[in-house]
């Protein structure tokens, strides 16, 4: 039902950005929302973007692909599991990868019949391999067993990127946005365009100039954040390691000021004991623009 993803809150603020089942706009869909914690309400980091029928996944945390099976029974049809043929990974922690091996291979069992193409930073390669190695006995057994499988729908053609590197099909047009992010050596956002609109998301960062500048009044912004109340209370270690690798909700506002999206969206939220109401306000004390907290399979078409 569509009151799932969208609620009639957001609808009476936001009458512009709604939900819709056909034609060929750009549709935001959340398919995850969450962190490492084991929240059963928020499935790992995963967003799609949906272009007509043709769907593209930035990051693929646990459960994504089910969670596109539950919006395509839902009425974003896109997103059929086997039409889950292109990814984006924003870099390469646990949590955005877990559900790697699952977006590999279940749409090859429920008929894909093309490779995966996926973009990423570097020592995307190394991990596509090291999946396609462990699952080996698997491959042999789809292909060569009693349940024939074709040569092709497990394979997958890895792009890292450098410097420069802009995606474009028939549909959009992608554009991944170097960030900041802990220790990481390469870690993206992406923005992306198609029909006169454009889409940005964050990835896991600090405060990033260049996202600010890559929106630029984009319709919608999709960026993590945590609460800067509750961080008062984390522990030492924690403050640092989130100070160096996360945006705050007043950061953030910041963020939003410059940038000027249509709507920001949270997603990847770090609530440490905070409400969505509380995180909510901590942005609006700075940020007098629409903003909503992203549930998962929320959809949004700017």
């Amino acid at each position: 039902m569509i009151s799932k993803f969208l609620t009639l809150a957001i609808l009476l603020i936001l009458p512009q950005y709604g939900y819709s089942q056909a034609g060929d706009h750009m549709q935001l869909v959340l398919l995850g929302t969450g962190t490492p914690n084991a929240d059963p309400d928020r499935f790992g980091p995963a967003v799609a973007v949906v272009v007509g029928d043709q769907p593209y996944l930035v990051d693929f945390g646990p459960g994504v692909v089910r969670r596109a099976a539950a919006a395509a029974a839902a009425g974003v049809e896109g997103l059929k599991v086997e039409n889950l043929t292109r990814a984006f990974l924003t870099h390469l922690h646990s949590d955005h990868t877990t559900g790697y091996a699952d977006l590999i291979f279940t749409p090859w069992v429920l008929e894909r019949r093309q490779p995966l193409e996926v973009y990423g930073p570097e020592g995307l390669q190394d991990m596509t391999d090291h999946i396609v190695a462990a699952y080996s006995e698997d491959i042999a057994m789809r292909k060569y067993g009693l349940e024939p499988r074709d040569d092709v729908g497990y394979k997958v053609l890895v792009t890292e990127l450098d410097t420069g590197f802009v995606y474009k099909d028939d549909h959009v047009r992608v554009t991944p946005i170097p960030v900041p992010h802990s220790s990481w050596p390469h870690a993206f956002g992406y923005k992306f365009e198609a029909g006169g609109k454009s889409i940005v998301i964050s990835g896991d960062t600090t405060p990033s100039d260049a996202l600010v500048a890559a929106c630029n009044g984009c319709d919608i912004l999709v960026h993590e954040v945590y609460s800067a109340e509750q961080f008062k209370s984390r522990p030492a270690a924690w403050q640092r390691y989130h100070k160096d690798s996360h945006t705050s909700t007043i950061e953030l506002a910041e963020i939003a000021n410059r940038a000027k999206p249509g709507l920001l969206v949270l997603y990847h939220q770090l609530f440490w004991g905070a409400s969505e109401e509380e995180m909510l306000a901590e942005i609006k004390a700075h940020y007098d623009g629409a903003v909503v907290s992203g549930k998962d399979l929320d959809v949004y078409t700017p």
